[in-house]
């Protein structure tokens, strides 16, 4: 009964990580190539152990992708002091 455990948790650990691997974007995809990752993930044991600690950046660990900046200044014209002063 303790193998069978075990072995469910190994292959639910690795088709987690390959279906994890296959949706991440390749902007947070760290160290390695995504094709490359997906053929460590699919190493036993050690592929999604590997791939969950290191693989991507995001909230899991480290840091997440720096997102576009948009310049400063008002959104819309009620958000704007001066358009709103010349109504």
């Amino acid at each position: 009964m303790p193998r069978i455990v075990l072995i469910g948790l190994v292959v639910f650990a690795s088709i987690y990580a390959f279906v994890d691997c296959v949706q991440t974007n390749r902007r947070i995809v760290r160290i390695l190539p995504k094709p490359v990752w997906l053929l460590v993930v699919l190493v036993p044991v050690l592929g999604p152990i590997v791939w969950l600690v290191a693989g991507r950046t995001d909230a899991r660990g480290g840091r997440p992708p720096q997102a576009p900046r948009r310049p400063p200044g008002p959104r819309g014209p009620d958000d704007d002091p001066e358009f709103l002063r010349r109504l």
